[in-house]
């Protein structure tokens, strides 16, 4: 049953899929990197020194693009329903989708810190800790997402509202991720992903009940 409905949950949320809008995260990600040193500068040192930093807010902001498509439609649709008339817990279905919403943005995010790396100047160790905190911190971010896409999906302007709550949410990752990079060890990335690690444990029960809300009304 989870294999079942994490390949109709992929099916829909890779580029190509009924709801595949992959790739605006990723150009979104791409866009970022590429127009920063524009506004900063061509100082290698000074890309090299914040350019972490900029990844990790481009990383943020291109996790809160996908969030309407991630549960409305579904409600809009009765999908639910007809999964709960089948014995399959609201609590499966957000981890389930919570999976998919991760396989569908986190490795393309992680294989386009290549090449924004690259035009930021960053390599190395530095390079190293980068893809090691948001390899850490994606999964926290999916299940952020997830919540408040659970917890929103029946409110009007729910978009915005969601990338207004995700924000405030993802700070203690963003920090501890991107404080790696300053200090320059692993310790930020073990708490940042000790973080995510709760996220995605509360993420299903969280997101089961406000499914479990919105059909009861």
């Amino acid at each position: 049953m989870f294999a079942t409905l994490l390949k109709r949950d992929l099916a829909m949320l890779l580029p190509g899929g009924a709801r595949g809008g992959s790739l605006l995260p990723l150009l979104f990600f791409l866009a970022v990197a590429m127009l920063f040193p524009f506004a900063v500068g061509p100082d290698p040192v000074m890309l090299a020194r914040t350019g972490g930093g900029v990844i990790w807010i481009a990383a943020l902001l291109a996790a809160i693009l996908p969030l309407d498509r991630l549960i409305a439609p579904d409600i809009d649709l009765g999908t639910f329903d007809q999964l709960a008339l089948r014995g399959i817990s609201e609590e499966t279905i957000v981890a389930v989708r919570l999976l998919a919403h991760w396989l569908s943005f986190a490795p393309l995010l992680l294989l386009a810190t290549l090449p924004a790396a690259a035009l930021l100047g960053l390599q190395g160790e530095t390079l190293r800790l980068l893809l090691l905190g948001l390899l850490a911190g994606t999964p926290g971010l999916a299940a952020i997402g997830v919540t408040i896409a659970a917890l929103t999906a029946s409110l009007r302007a729910s978009a915005a509202l969601a990338g207004l709550l995700l924000v405030p949410l993802a700070v203690p990752i963003l920090i501890f991720g991107a404080g790696s990079l300053a200090r320059g060890d692993t310790g930020g990335v073990a708490f940042a992903g000790a973080i995510s690690l709760v996220l995605v444990a509360i993420a299903p029960f969280a997101g089961g009940a406000a499914l479990r809300s919105v059909r009861e009304v």
